[in-house]
C-alpha cells in the first residue's frame, strides 16, 4: 500500500511540474515602477529602465514556483536629470557601491506573494499583491506569452536609504513609504 501511495504521489507531483513553464521577462513590454511622496502633498513617479528576469509558472493553476529579477540601479529615471543623479548618489541608492537590486519569490498563497528584495546591503521579505495573471497566449511569431502584475509597499529606511530633510511645516521632503508596481510580460523559453 505504501508503494502505491508513493507512486500516486510521485505521479501527481511530476504531472504538476510538467504543467509548469519557464519564461524570460520581455523587458520591452514590462515595467519596474515606483511612487514616493514629495513634500507630503504629491507623488513623484519613477522607474528603472534596465532589468532582467525569469519566472516559472503553472499555466493551469496560475501558480508561480519561481520569480527572479535583477535591476540595474543606474537606470533609474524620474524624468528629472538632477533628481535622478541625486537618487544615484550615496544619499539614496549609492549606485557606485550597490549597482544592482534583486528580487525573488519566496512563497505564493493565492493573490498574496512573499518576495525577497535585496536593496543596497539589506535583504528583506515583503508581502505583495498579485493583481493580475493573464495568459498563456500565442503571439503572431509562435511564442507563448504570459503576464502578471505585483503591487506592494516598502519603507525605504528598512533598506538603508535614510536621506531625510525636514520641511518648515514639519513634514518630510521625501516620504518614507515607496509604492511599487511591477508589471511583467514573459516569453516561454520553449515553443512547445
Amino acid at each position: 500500500m505504501k508503494l502505491v501511495n508513493t507512486i500516486v504521489l510521485t505521479s501527481i507531483l511530476t504531472a504538476g511540474s510538467l504543467l509548469a513553464s519557464n519564461y524570460k521577462i520581455d523587458t520591452s513590454h514590462s515595467d519596474v515602477q515606483f511612487k514616493v511622496k514629495h513634500m507630503m502633498i504629491s507623488n513623484v513617479a519613477g522607474s528603472f529602465e534596465k532589468f532582467t528576469g525569469t519566472f516559472n509558472f503553472n499555466e493551469k493553476t496560475k501558480k508561480f514556483s519561481s520569480i527572479n529579477g535583477q535591476v540595474q540601479v543606474n537606470s533609474i529615471t524620474t524624468q528629472n536629470k538632477k533628481r535622478d543623479n541625486h537618487l544615484k548618489s550615496a544619499d539614496f541608492f549609492d549606485v557606485k557601491k550597490y549597482p544592482k537590486m534583486s528580487m525573488k519569490l519566496i512563497s505564493q498563497n493565492g493573490s498574496k506573494v512573499n518576495v525577497e528584495f535585496t536593496i543596497k546591503d539589506v535583504t528583506k521579505v515583503i508581502s505583495m499583491n498579485l493583481e493580475e495573471v493573464n495568459g498563456p497566449i500565442k503571439d503572431p511569431w509562435g511564442y507563448t506569452r504570459s503576464a502578471f502584475e505585483l503591487d506592494g509597499k516598502i519603507n525605504r529606511k528598512d533598506f538603508n536609504i535614510n536621506f531625510s530633510q525636514l520641511l518648515e511645516t514639519g513634514g518630510l521632503l521625501v516620504g518614507d513609504i515607496i509604492k511599487l508596481n511591477l508589471s511583467f510580460e514573459g516569453i516561454k523559453t520553449s515553443k512547445k
